[in-house]
């Protein structure tokens, strides 16, 4: 039965239908942009649409060729004026999106409407470019629908088309293309990461950079996204030793600091790690974040291991990809949490890391010379020297916070005597500007520091609001030793039960203040089933294509391999469609086959027949030719006359009587004559 906006609209004008069902579509499409478009190009394509509802309703009139280009002129003006650019992908994905509003407004002809086809088909592709979540996918593939179902109805005969028929049409077309879209999906050759395509606006929010400025960013907004998924082979480390490295940044200009990969070796190079306790195995599963490092736990001294990159070492215990991470990358690889390492370190590097800018930050290496020169810190070593610093920290009142407000030129300064209060960031660079002050060689590192364990599938999650900075120094007869200045001051920071967080929004929100757990238990389920899809489906890639064909059979499968297989199952499907073509015949051939078997056996009867009569006309002459023995015949007869001229002929129908036909009297008719 038709819903009742489906059978409202039946009773419009052909007219009316397809363009409000068109232009509801052309909404649906645009709407997963809406989140990425200007305030203003959203504003304008609903003014658009909504003027094409009323030009479709007759409210207002359709507007001129003066008035569209004027639109278009304005709108491209505008997107240059916003983005600064017309060929970056924003500006693209925007241009797209107002030619596709102005292009509904304009049309009248019916290319018009199928130039609104094809950029509303583009459209639905660019969602690729913001995501490829399963959720995006789920609008994708009912905007999909929603324009092959406006497609259909446009072809369908009469001036009062059937929306109901249009959406069955669609959804019969999509069903017999799936598994033809599946085979080519998963055998197809792949050709790299197509959809990958960097960040081109920076944002002030938690996350991982190459270099880490100090007191330039006022606020940080915390960004819940995921970073990567981790799968231990045993037990996790506990929380205090989940300290991913990422970089180690050595060089501090005042007010940013930067690595210096020249100095350091690279740890293959390296003869000095010394392992304490057991190894941790695990495997990541990094997402998307154009750049080359790889989070792994503090320390790897071997490469990890991957199917899809070849993993490059860098410097000071960390690990790279040849490329920049464009799309999930997984790698395995064994870490230790307890260890020893830069025994050897060269002098010349080590004095290079007790270095600092001159004329900065002069409260604080004051601060710390008088530190160095009291009685009781004259012989301390380095450790020494560094639990003074952090025992400061703990009972100094310091407060971490993410939003700290913008610092001067002396950052330090400002943070250890003034204002008390900063992020992780402010930590660790005062920590080691403090170290350095003091003659101890100090560095900072930059990572993601903890993890939560996912209820759904135990995998452990660390989001890009885990992000951290903490440092190290170096003492003799142990090498560079790590230390958290962040969890002096705030040691929940290390608890992931009390870390700060991003407070779900919208209905999250709400069900997350009436019911926090059922909120967690929700959030979980649905990263769980997301990482499946990337895994499955997103990142199918051509190392999974080439295990399948392990499993198939192939000892030493191959790309050539895999065209054949590819080949082979093509041919297969399209033998089968062309004899299930040939079975499942239209109901006007199998009526036509039907009829001439008929004919043949009126004829064997001696009943004069000819091609040109009726089921009707054939019901009358048997029944007079037979008497009472042809009467089922005759009623076969009216019941093929029917399924033959009623309104919903189908091929099923007439197979039925096709059966029927068999069970038929015909012996008795072929023992007697004909009157």
């Amino acid at each position: 039965m038709l819903s009742p906006s489906l059978t409202r609209s039946a009773a419009l004008p052909r007219a009316a239908v397809g363009e409000y069902f068109l232009l509801a579509v052309a909404a649906l499409v645009i709407a997963p942009h809406v989140v990425q478009l200007p305030v203003w190009c959203s504003a304008f394509v609903a003014l658009m649409l909504l003027w094409r509802t009323g030009v479709a309703s007759g409210a207002v009139p359709r507007p001129g060729r003066a008035v569209l280009v004027l639109l278009l002129v304005l709108s491209v003006a505008a997107i240059g004026l916003n983005f600064r650019t017309l060929v970056g992908t924003e500006a693209s994905v925007t241009l797209v999106v107002v030619l596709l509003s102005l292009k509904a407004l304009e049309m009248h002809a019916r290319r018009d409407i199928f130039v609104v086809f094809f950029l509303g088909f583009f459209t639905v592709l660019t969602q690729f470019l913001n995501s490829q979540s399963l959720f995006s996918v789920a609008t994708m593939l009912l905007g999909t629908l929603g324009l092959l179902s406006t497609l259909v109805m446009a072809h369908m005969p009469g001036s009062e088309p059937s929306l109901r028929a249009a959406l069955r049409t669609a959804w019969k077309m999509a069903g017999w293309g799936l598994p033809l879209m599946a085979l080519l999906f998963v055998l197809f050759p792949r050709i790299g990461p197509l959809w990958a395509i960097p960040d081109e606006k920076p944002q002030a929010r938690t996350g991982l950079s190459d270099s880490m400025p100090v007191g330039s960013v006022a606020e940080l907004a915390q960004d819940s996204r995921i970073a990567m998924r981790i799968s231990f082979d045993k037990d996790a480390p506990p929380a205090e030793q989940l300290y991913f490295r990422a970089h180690v940044l050595s060089q501090f200009d005042g007010q940013q600091w930067t690595s210096d990969d020249v100095q350091a070796q690279a740890p293959a190079a390296r003869g000095d790690v010394r392992i304490e306790g057991a190894m941790v195995s695990y495997e990541v599963s990094l997402e998307p974040h154009g750049k080359t490092f790889l989070p792994l736990l503090d320390i790897t001294p071997m490469a990890p291991s991957s199917e899809d990159i070849v993993v490059q070492g860098g410097a000071d215990l960390r690990w790279r990809s040849p490329q920049a991470v464009q799309e999930l990358l997984r790698y395995h690889a064994t870490s230790a949490t307890r260890y020893r390492y830069g025994l050897l370190e060269s002098g010349q590097s080590l004095a290079a890391q007790t270095r600092l800018p001159a004329g900065l930050n002069p409260r604080l290496l004051a601060w710390a010379a008088d530190i160095r020169m009291q009685p009781q810190m004259a012989d301390a070593d380095a450790q020494g020297l560094s639990a003074y610093l952090l025992a400061h920290l703990a009972g100094g009142n310091y407060r971490y916070t993410l939003q700290p407000g913008t610092y001067g030129r002396h950052t330090a300064d400002e943070f250890w005597f003034d204002r008390k209060s900063g992020f992780c960031e402010h930590f660790a660079s005062a920590y080691v500007i403090a170290m350095r002050a003091m003659g101890v060689p100090a560095r900072i590192v930059t990572g993601y520091q903890g993890a939560e364990r996912n209820g759904v599938d135990g995998i452990w999650t660390v989001r890009q609001s885990d992000a951290h900075a903490w440092a190290e120094f170096w003492q003799q007869d142990k090498g560079w030793v790590r230390v958290d200045p962040t969890a002096s001051s705030a040691p929940y920071r290390l608890n992931e039960a009390e870390r700060l967080g991003d407070a779900p929004s919208g209905l999250g929100g709400v069900i997350g203040s009436l019911s926090p757990g059922l909120w967690i238990q929700m959030r979980d389920s649905w990263e769980a089933i997301n990482h499946r899809w990337s895994s499955w489906v997103t990142n199918y890639g051509s190392s999974q294509q080439l295990e399948l064909l392990r499993h198939i059979g192939f000892e030493s499968p191959s790309q050539e391999q895999l065209a054949y297989v590819l080949a082979a199952l093509l041919g297969l499907a399209a033998l089968v469609g062309a004899l299930w073509a040939r079975w499942r015949q239209p109901p006007d051939q199998a009526w036509q086959r039907l009829h001439r078997r008929l004919l043949r056996k009126l004829a064997a009867s001696g009943l004069p027949t000819s091609a040109h009569q009726s089921p009707r006309a054939l019901a009358q002459s048997v029944g007079q030719a037979f008497g009472d023995a042809a009467q089922p015949v005759c009623d076969w007869l009216l019941r093929l006359e029917r399924a033959r001229y009623q309104a919903d002929a189908s091929t099923g129908a007439l197979s039925a009587l096709e059966r029927e036909f068999k069970r038929l009297p015909w012996s008795t008719l072929l023992a007697q004559k004909p009157r």
